[in-house]
């Protein structure tokens, strides 16, 4: 055998071997295609989130940008806004409207051959073509458009406030969180300092050195730790579910934010005056945009009322068409009974003057197609309209539309003052709420060198445990006093920095 035959044995048991683990092997191969697809999928980016997902701050407020109800109700009101913009574009075309009709007389109608009222059944059809288009119409439909412009712009700046406040809110929970965090681990650090001193005190009772009334005491604040903790938990719980619903997150059990340190930092704005950050805020600021765009909006609805002052002139054509479906007369013939008949007699000669009495022929009605052809018709024209007394409906109308435009004057005049309000306030909030947080720290540290002080005296049993706690009461309140003041200045400063014009972020 040559290398040839050889090596086509070898090919073709190859083959056979193949085909045998295909067959025998059918769902593993399977399962192994599938597995692959699926991992491919996962790979592409359809995997889930992991649930230890930590959350930060600029992923929350993005993803409640994109999901928040609220800001999907103001998209819709942008879609509103786009729909009525169309409207007013769409008054400057023409109308076309198309009419059909197709009636059945039945009852008494005229015999076309006898001329007598008959019972009969009649049949009609008509069609129509009407187009209307407005030459002037007192600069309505431009001032109409122009509004809708104004309408699609206020629709945006409404959308980016509800933005911005959903940013605000996001960051508030977010930082309440943090607090909320940061307290439990004080709840659990005190708790557990408790339950050593408790183990302490329960072996100096078995002892005899101290009375039992003093393990009682530290039981009860054992106790009263355990459930300092419980609430601390509950309460975290309930400010992740706060976020989680401004997220629109359904697990919130499982949500968690990233866990960091953050410091207290010197913010740049702040060392900016009052006045500095609302001269700014006066430019920038979305409040005062929608109220100067709605002032505009209520002076260009002025314009639209003064146009019912104006005569209106309208260009109008139309086309209509008929058909009957019943007999119609195709012609005459001689009245075999009576061809003629004596209509009157020649003056002088007395000679009759004879008709011809003639018989209708009836035929079958015209092809409706040659009838639509034959009865059509067209009309073209003008129509003025000029208004002299409508019951003071143009006057009035103008009227409201000026008192709306001062009431636009007076909210933009109001929003002007509640934005110089609210900075004042936030910029005088966010440099008390750094003295509360100064003084704070200064009384977390007396009251840190108290407990110490009250640890050592009661490990020599000169203090019992209610003082103790007493102490110990007051170190924990100096605490979450402080966490308190820190986030709470963290975010009045965040709020300034907003005014000012600077994204909400916190490092």
């Amino acid at each position: 055998m040559n290398a040839p035959d050889i090596l086509q044995n070898i090919v073709h048991l190859l083959w056979l071997n193949l085909t045998s683990f295909m067959k025998n092997n059918f769902r593993l191969l399977a399962f192994v295609l599938l597995f692959g697809l699926s991992l491919h999928a996962q790979v592409k980016g359809d995997q889930p989130a992991a649930p230890d997902k930590k959350w930060t701050l600029m992923e929350c407020v993005q993803h409640a940008l994109k999901n928040n109800i609220t800001i999907k109700q103001t998209d819709l009101d942008n879609n509103l806004a786009g729909i009525d913009k169309k409207d007013a574009f769409g008054n400057f075309l023409p109308s076309i409207n198309a009419s059909a009709s197709h009636s059945w007389n039945i009852g008494l109608n005229q015999n076309i051959t006898t001329g007598l009222l008959e019972n009969q059944t009649t049949q009609f059809t008509s069609a129509g073509v009407q187009i209307g288009v407005d030459i002037f119409k007192g600069l309505q439909n431009q001032n109409r458009l122009r509004r809708a412009n104004l309408s699609v712009l206020a629709a945006q700046y409404n959308s980016s406030k509800v933005r911005d406040d959903i940013s605000l809110n996001v960051a508030n929970a977010f930082l309440q969180i943090l607090f909320n965090k940061e307290n439990l681990k004080v709840q659990k650090e005190q708790l557990g300092i408790n339950q050593k001193q408790q183990e302490r005190i329960n072996a100096l009772v078995d002892a005899g050195s101290i009375p039992r009334g003093d393990l009682l005491d530290m039981n009860a604040t054992v106790a009263s730790s355990k459930q300092a903790v419980i609430a601390a938990e509950n309460t975290l719980l309930i400010s992740k579910l706060s976020l989680a619903q401004l997220l629109q997150l359904d697990d919130f059990e499982t949500f968690d934010i990233e866990d960091r340190d953050y410091l207290i930092q010197e913010s740049p704005t702040m060392n900016e005056t009052a006045k500095t950050i609302y001269d700014k805020a006066k430019e920038t600021r979305v409040e005062l945009k929608i109220a100067r765009t709605n002032m505009e909006i209520a002076e260009r609805d002025i314009k639209i009322a003064r146009g019912t002052y104006y005569p209106t002139l309208q260009g109008f054509y139309s086309f209509t068409t008929r058909a009957a479906y019943a007999d119609q007369v195709v012609g005459v013939i001689p009245d075999p009974n009576t061809p003629f008949s004596v209509i009157g007699q020649v003056e002088g000669t007395g000679q009759n003057v004879l008709s011809p009495n003639v018989l209708p022929v009836v035929g079958k009605p015209d092809p409706v197609i040659d009838q639509f052809s034959d009865n059509k018709g067209h009309s073209f024209g003008l129509q003025l309209n000029i208004p002299i007394l409508n019951g003071f409906a143009a006057r009035n109308g103008v009227e409201r539309a000026k008192v709306a435009r001062d009431r636009s004057q007076i909210a933009l005049s109001q929003a002007e003052l509640d934005l110089e309000r609210n900075i004042y306030q936030a910029f005088t909030d966010a440099k008390g709420a750094l003295n509360a947080y100064e003084s704070a720290l200064a009384a977390l540290e007396a009251r840190q060198e108290a407990f110490n002080y009250a640890k050592e005296k009661l490990a020599v049993g000169m203090m019992n445990a209610f003082e103790f706690n007493q102490a110990q009461t007051l170190f924990v309140n100096a605490q979450s006093e402080l966490l308190r003041a820190k986030y709470d200045y963290i975010f009045r400063v965040k709020v300034v920095e907003f005014y000012f014009g600077i994204p909400i972020n916190i490092n």
